[in-house]
């Protein structure tokens, strides 16, 4: 393994770990596997931009890539659908921007606003740079299309089973964080590769 994924790795699991006690507060008002996704975020987060830094790629099959992005998928929907159980989440908000204004004011434990501000963009951003790449010529309009239909499927379906509130924001934030993939593949491709026949990975420099 190049020392430069090594570095990588070994920063993202210092910060990680350094901010555990973050990350176990969430715990609280989330499924606990949201640990495991905080993890994959920072992880790959730290290491493609530390590929970018030193001019590398890392070339990895469709497969993998497919692979990734359902166990990522399955994730976040157990974030969504599974919460606990002392909290109630049948409010209706279809008034643009109230409940980011909400956060915003401080109304709230800062850690919550964070999350929820921060959460329900960023969480989204794999899926942008997932469309981009299975797609040979990437359109943003079929894109923002379905992420609308899908997102807004998954807030009526949280609503009607008492696992979600049914908000407006939380649709727009979600369609933001994957219109913000779609803007930052051009930049990513240049650090993830993708090989549409073999199985595995490699690591290369530019």
């Amino acid at each position: 393994m190049k020392k430069s994924i090594k570095l990588n790795l070994f920063i993202s699991q210092v910060l990680f770990l350094a901010l555990l006690p973050i990350w176990m507060k969430l715990t609280q008002y989330l499924h606990p596997l949201v640990i495991g996704v905080v993890w994959f975020c920072l992880t790959s987060s730290i290491l493609l931009v530390g590929l970018w830094a030193t001019k590398e790629k890392i070339a990895i099959s469709k497969r993998i890539l497919d692979f990734v992005i359902f166990c990522y998928s399955i994730g976040l929907l157990i974030l969504l659908f599974f919460r606990p159980e002392n909290q109630y989440y049948g409010s209706i908000n279809l008034m643009p921007f109230k409940t980011v204004m909400f956060y915003l004011e401080g109304r709230v434990d800062l850690l919550i606003a964070i999350y929820n501000l921060g959460a329900n963009i960023g969480l989204f951003i794999p899926f942008g740079v997932y469309y981009c790449y299975i797609k040979v010529s990437p359109r943003v309009g079929q894109l923002l299309t379905i992420s609308f239909f899908t997102i807004a499927m998954i807030e009526g379906i949280q609503f009607i089973t008492k696992r979600g509130s049914l908000d407006i924001d939380d649709l727009i934030l979600n369609i933001l964080g994957v219109f913000i993939g779609y803007l930052v593949y051009p930049v990513l491709k240049k650090v993830l590769v993708l090989k549409r026949k073999n199985f595995g990975f490699n690591l290369k420099n530019k």
